[in-house]
């Protein structure tokens, strides 16, 4: 663990003077080193183009749109049913953006818009059929003032210049495609994709309390997850998401990363949690633990649950032993989290989008 501390803080002290350098360097040679630098700059907007929406069909992601072509004093509608390159090219803009902070957390979007897309899909119920990714719900009070949401409008805001770009994909599509562009971006596995959400007005906002409150322990979660139907594997597999991003109390009260790389995805966070010594953070905020040896990462109660539970810890064991056994669960997972309740067209096709850099 010396050994990739050691290499992320180098990294990150080298960010600025070195981004340019490092675009071309392959993708695995920041995976166990630390996080990714690149530099890219987003595609520029332009074209006299309007776009309407159709009543009913325009509201399908993956379905025909009106589209009104204003050349002069004319409008010709045209019919425009997007593809698979349409998607990349949503994919490329979010990507190209990803990093255009460098004062923004640890420098990138990237772990917030994998919490929306997470957050827009975890409210659903498998019994009411009801929630998840389609509807994109949280655009409306009161889902946005859910306690569990906090922050998350850093997020909307900014997907909104790239829906404003690419305005036919519902929101509910497009959350979901940047949850899917920055999983690949920091260096995760593939994540299959594919669009037909449809978005919903504020009669769709689930009631609070269907995300995992971080303070409770392993019965909580399995009652929160279960009621979305997911087994205790996925419940661990999914919690490798926490090696990303960064707890902050103007949020969610908690403070602090969870691993030493917070914009790369690895299997770290599963490795710490066996290997670090934890203990209760002392301070005036919420119960949560930090690292005994550093002091500088923190888990929260729901994290240590996953091994004080005998049944989480065995998968915790196997994910922290074998990364690329995580990825293929995570990716799995992931994929069935963004697609629960979504009415997808019979035999609607999954794609897998280039990442830039690759």
């Amino acid at each position: 663990m010396a050994a990739s501390r050691t290499a992320t803080r180098t990294l990150r002290a080298l960010r600025t003077s070195t981004r340019p350098a490092l675009t071309a360097a392959p993708r695995a040679a920041f995976r166990q080193g630390g996080r990714r630098l690149y530099s890219s700059e987003p595609a520029k907007s332009g074209g006299s183009n309007i776009w309407a929406w159709a009543i009913g069909a325009g509201a399908l992601g993956a379905g025909g749109l009106w589209y009104l072509n204003q050349d002069g004093a004319s409008a010709t509608p045209k019919v425009f049913t997007p593809k698979f390159e349409d998607y990349q090219a949503i994919y490329n803009e979010i990507a190209s953006r990803l990093e255009e902070k460098d004062d923004y957390d640890d420098g990138s979007y990237g772990p917030v818009l994998v919490r929306l897309a997470w957050h827009a899909s975890g409210t659903y119920d498998k019994e009411t059929n009801t929630g998840g990714s389609n509807g994109a719900t949280m655009r409306f009070a009161p889902e946005s003032d859910h306690g569990a949401n906090a922050g998350l409008k850093v997020a909307r805001d900014f997907l909104e210049p790239v829906k404003a770009k690419f305005p036919w994909i519902t929101y509910s599509d497009l959350w979901i495609l940047g949850g899917v562009c920055a999983i690949q971006e920091m260096l995760g596995p593939q994540i299959p994709y594919r669009p037909g959400r449809k978005d919903r007005d504020s009669a769709g906002c689930t009631p609070d309390g269907r995300l995992p409150n971080a303070t409770e322990g392993q019965d909580h979660l399995r009652k929160i997850f279960h009621r979305m139907g997911f087994n205790d594997q996925e419940i661990v597999a999914l919690s490798g998401a926490h090696a990303l991003g960064r707890c902050h109390t103007d949020r969610s009260g908690f403070e602090g990363p969870w691993t030493f790389s917070p914009t790369v995805l690895t299997n770290d966070y599963y490795k710490l949690l066996l290997d670090e010594k934890w203990q209760w953070r002392k301070w005036n905020g919420p119960k949560q633990y930090e690292d005994k040896k550093t002091k500088s990462l923190m888990m929260l109660p729901a994290d240590m649950a996953l091994i004080q539970d005998k049944t989480f810890k065995q998968w915790v064991e196997k994910y922290a032993a074998d990364n690329e056994l995580f990825f293929k669960d995570f990716s799995n997972v992931i994929v069935k989290l963004f697609e629960l309740g979504v009415p997808f067209t019979e035999n609607s096709e999954r794609w897998v989008f280039k990442t830039l850099n690759a």
